[in-house]
């Protein structure tokens, strides 16, 4: 009989591990085989289209399908798919030179190799194996050229989105919005803490999961990011940790009130959130300013990167932002938010009151 002892614990837990990794490489080496097969499709239908035609595909399903009964894919929807997929990075890859983006997403790739074109549809071939074909299938019909696509396939694979993740990141043009907030990070952030941040802020930002009527104010929409904490954290992206909201902090006798304060990890360092249901003002950025000193100085550590500051306005003069931000030593950006779903004053009664939204908000806090 088998004494259950440490050492068999320990070995099994490593034996389990290995399995599981194992598994992964399994898993993603079939996508990888796939997506390369798919790729091939294409480029055959493409070729043989010019002399069959585009009809041959029902044909071409149809035949396919009576031989392999059980493979999934041959359908003639999917076969135009494969072909709209082989054309959109062939057509793009010849125009467009592979960039930085798509090298890093290669970079990532575990089945690398040295043969690249002098437009780099190879690295451009491999890149679309590293995420499932319904991913691609979002990308290549909603991107409008081979740079877009590149950078909504590399945020997928950094984030691994779920393809409904995907599919509202794209419907919210993140491409557009990304690193495009007015900021003053370049003189007040060495590099490349600099591009990090740059490139952490968006323009605008979008709360379209918001239920409001239209007479909201601030606390409102404060009150119900609150509620949507998790698609607020999406939007706002990938390593920002909620700390608090109407963070109090006091100063000699004086008490203070940051709207929304968190992390970011791997910038190491606190934000600095405030909702501003106005256009940009010039005093608000001597606010921000404000506060982003009171937090260097009561709550970061000496090994943790300056507080930087977001202000969200409902609109913003893009020359009046750089000017306000043009003498202010602290980092700190400034963005639109839009919210797209407004309620009518009828449906203000369904919207929970701030009473309820407090108590869940208590129980956020013990949990």
């Amino acid at each position: 009989m088998l004494v259950i002892d440490t050492e068999y614990k320990i070995w099994l837990t490593d034996l389990k591990i290995r399995i599981r990794q194992s598994q992964i490489k399994a898993a993603l080496a079939v996508n990888t085989a796939l997506i390369e097969f798919y790729w091939d499709l294409g480029k055959m239908i493409t070729e043989k289209q010019t002399i069959w035609g585009s009809k041959f595909l029902a044909t071409l399903s149809n035949d396919l399908r009576k031989e392999f009964p059980d493979m999934q894919g041959l359908s003639e929807r999917n076969l135009k798919y494969c072909r709209m997929f082989y054309q959109f990075y062939e057509n793009n890859s010849v125009q467009q030179p592979i960039d930085l983006i798509g090298q890093q997403l290669v970079a990532q790739s575990q089945a690398l190799d040295n043969q690249q074109d002098t437009n780099g549809s190879r690295l451009v071939q491999q890149a679309v194996t590293l995420i499932p074909w319904g991913h691609n299938i979002l990308i290549f019909t909603k991107s409008k050229d081979l740079k877009e696509a590149l950078f909504y396939i590399q945020k997928t694979k950094e984030n691994n989105w779920s393809r409904d993740t995907l599919a509202l990141q794209i419907k919210s043009d993140l491409y557009a919005r990304q690193g495009k907030a007015i900021t003053n990070f370049t003189n007040t952030l060495p590099e490349p803490n600099s591009d990090l941040a740059q490139q952490t802020l968006k323009d605008p930002y979008v709360f379209d999961f918001l239920q409001l009527t239209e007479e909201y104010k601030e606390r409102d929409i404060e009150n119900q990011l609150m509620q949507h904490i998790t698609k607020f954290l999406l939007e706002l992206g990938k390593g920002f940790a909620f700390v608090g909201r109407q963070y109090n902090i006091q100063l000699n006798q004086k008490e203070y009130f940051i709207d929304l304060l968190f992390y970011h990890i791997p910038m190491q360092c606190y934000v600095v959130v405030e909702l501003k249901n106005k256009d940009f003002e010039p005093e608000f950025a001597g606010k921000l300013n404000f506060y982003l000193t009171l937090i260097d100085k009561t709550l970061k550590r000496p090994n943790e990167n300056p507080t930087i500051g977001i202000l969200l306005c409902r609109g913003k003069d893009n020359l009046e932002v750089e000017y306000a931000l043009q003498d202010i030593h602290k980092p700190m950006g400034v963005s639109e938010f839009k919210l797209d779903k407004i309620l009518p004053d009828n449906l203000k009664n369904s919207l929970p009151s701030i009473e309820e939204l407090e108590e869940q908000l208590k129980k956020m806090d013990t949990e």
